[in-house]
């Protein structure tokens, strides 16, 4: 049942995406355990406590957290296999567990910022990019702009596609229910500020292993997906990952962005700066620096087949552990 529920939900993700309508009316789950999470975060997280005891209480917080978004999610899972016909069912919770992906509005997104440097020049792009990536816009040039584009791209294919496609297809609703809200913690919580340095820690820690069999699985499918990309390098991207994913801060984020950056022959990552702090990564890759606009599209591109590769992937299993 998790891998039908996965492939139902990865196609109406793909056509409907999550509605505007639908978010006015009612936000949407990532919203609701963030409300949870920060009221948490007010709640546990005293600034005159001991490390120590920020520490318990950000592990309750993530526990707390999990619960939330676990139990009504397997209950759902449940009452609907128990109450109705198991077709219906499955496209219920095909519908609900489709708003929990992020294909359609990923690709959006990095498409906006390709439309902004084509329309809008610099300031466009740099508008666009902000709503994405964390880093100060007004320091990056147009090629700064553009692989700030493609290593989110690159990032959130790993964290908001393939990350809870694999814990839907092991767990269910409840498997991908548990993830976004481990991802949602650690995107509040998990980093090493003041404030969260140790209530935090949780978060961020349980985060890092529940991205880790994703991250991994990204960069397969985007070394794949650059077999169909004319002009990609599957190749250069195994090359770039064995040689440059370890370089990254994160001990799973430089999987997806070392397999783009050697599909595509480009450079990425490197020196960027997060408000007024410059940050020394190093680069993954051993192509151009100086990307363009028509490089967030070829990127686009791969990131769609990608998607593709996984989709089938998911029915070949499927159809094997059938037979």
């Amino acid at each position: 049942m998790p891998l039908f529920l996965l492939i139902a939900a990865l196609l109406i993700e793909a056509a409907a995406g999550y509605p505007d309508a639908l978010f006015r009316a009612i936000g949407h789950p990532v919203v609701w355990i963030g409300g949870l999470i920060g009221w948490l975060d007010r709640m546990l997280n005293r600034e005159g406590s001991a490390p120590a005891l920020r520490r318990v209480a950000g592990v309750a917080a993530l526990l707390l957290a999990l619960a939330a978004a676990v139990v009504p999610a397997a209950a759902l899972q449940t009452e609907a296999f128990n109450t109705l016909p198991s077709a219906l069912a499955l496209l219920l919770l095909a519908v609900l567990a489709s708003s929990l992906l992020a294909q359609r509005s990923l690709y959006a997104h990095v498409r906006d910022v390709a439309a902004g440097l084509e329309h809008g020049g610099l300031a466009g792009g740099r508008a666009a990019v902000s709503r994405i990536v964390g880093r100060n816009p007004n320091m990056l040039d147009e090629a700064g702009v553009a692989r700030a584009a493609i290593e989110s791209l690159a990032e959130n294919f790993s964290d908001g596609v393939v990350a809870p496609a694999f814990w839907c297809a092991v767990l269910g609703l409840p498997g991908i229910a548990a993830y976004k809200a481990a991802n949602t913690a650690d995107s509040m919580i998990g980093h090493r500020t003041p404030r969260h340095a140790a209530f935090g820690w949780a978060a961020a820690r349980f985060d890092d292993v529940v991205n880790l069999p994703a991250s991994r699985l990204s960069a397969i499918w985007l070394a794949l997906a650059a077999v169909l990309l004319p002009g990609g390098s599957p190749l250069a991207a195994l090359r770039t990952v064995a040689r440059d994913a370890g370089k990254h801060r994160s001990p799973n984020a430089g999987w997806p962005e070392a397999a783009m950056a050697g599909a595509l022959g480009l450079r990425l990552n490197g020196p960027r700066v997060y408000g007024s702090t410059r940050v020394e990564d190093a680069w993954m890759g051993e192509g151009r620096a100086d990307a363009g606009p028509a490089d967030i599209r070829r990127a686009l591109a791969l990131y769609r087949l990608a998607c593709a590769i996984q989709l089938a992937a998911a029915v070949a299993l499927a159809v094997t552990l059938l037979g």
